[in-house]
């Protein structure tokens, strides 16, 4: 593939990626294999897809700044807190560390982010009052996702509807706005140490960038105007397909 087409083919995935991105999260699992695709190695992918990412995940928040106001049962101080400390640990543990343990489990992973998210949008509302967890239990998660996500990432946005889901959120408005905003805080402050290893494609992250800038604010906007429960569906759908690849195809 020429350096041409293969920069094409990468701004093509991540258009999709800050489409994903901003309608129910899993983007990462277009651009990803992309780098892969065009012969960069694992790690650098990983790092350079996370730097890729940021732009089309701040103009999302933009478009839902509204929305995220409707999440008002939450610390959202503490959110952001861990969500930084958790994306900076996870960041450093992928550049010390082989990634076999965590694609491993990466397919279990979204296996469980899709049950409990089509639980929590379809079952009847007599079951969902005796499957909830608290304000903590959301906290924990989160720092888990955040692990992850600095880690490795794809997938963090689908995780944390599903944690916002148990927790009791229905506004799927309001939680893809605050979804965003925390991906956006552990991407950052992971990108920041992916950027001190020296590992990023720059060519290829910054035609990325203007991608999912572009795919972020044109996804966010077009599920605004979408009925909740075909974006539900849709969230559904896509986690399933993805944990049927990964455990066909894992990482």
């Amino acid at each position: 593939m020429t350096g041409g087409s293969h920069l094409l083919l990468l701004f093509a995935a991540a258009l999709v990626t800050g489409v994903m991105n901003a309608i129910a999260g899993g983007g990462s699992f277009v651009s990803f294999p992309a780098l892969l695709f065009v012969g960069i190695p694992a790690v650098p992918a990983n790092v350079t897809n996370n730097i890729a990412t940021i732009p089309g995940q701040l103009a999302s928040v933009w478009a839902y700044r509204h929305d995220i106001r409707a999440a008002t049962n939450f610390d959202i101080k503490m959110l952001l807190l861990i969500s930084t400390v958790g994306g900076l640990i996870g960041a450093l543990v992928l550049l010390w560390t082989p990634s076999a343990v965590f694609s491993g489990v990466l397919p279990w992973l979204m296996l469980l982010a899709t049950v409990v998210f089509a639980i929590g949008n379809f079952a009847p509302q007599s079951i969902l009052r005796r499957v909830t967890i608290g304000a903590r239990g959301v906290n924990t998660a989160q720092f888990a996702i955040a692990l992850y996500g600095g880690y490795f990432g794809a997938g963090i946005g689908f995780m944390m509807l599903a944690a916002l889901t148990l927790y009791g959120m229905r506004d799927i408005h309001a939680m893809n706005g605050l979804k965003l905003v925390l991906a956006s805080c552990m991407t950052f402050v992971s990108g920041i140490a992916f950027i001190a290893s020296g590992q990023i494609y720059w060519t290829e992250a910054l035609v990325m960038c203007v991608a999912t800038l572009i795919g972020g604010y044109i996804g966010a906007r077009g599920a605004k105007r979408i009925d909740p429960r075909v974006i539900k569906t849709f969230v559904v759908v896509l986690g399933a397909s993805l944990t049927i690849y990964f455990f066909m195809y894992p990482v």
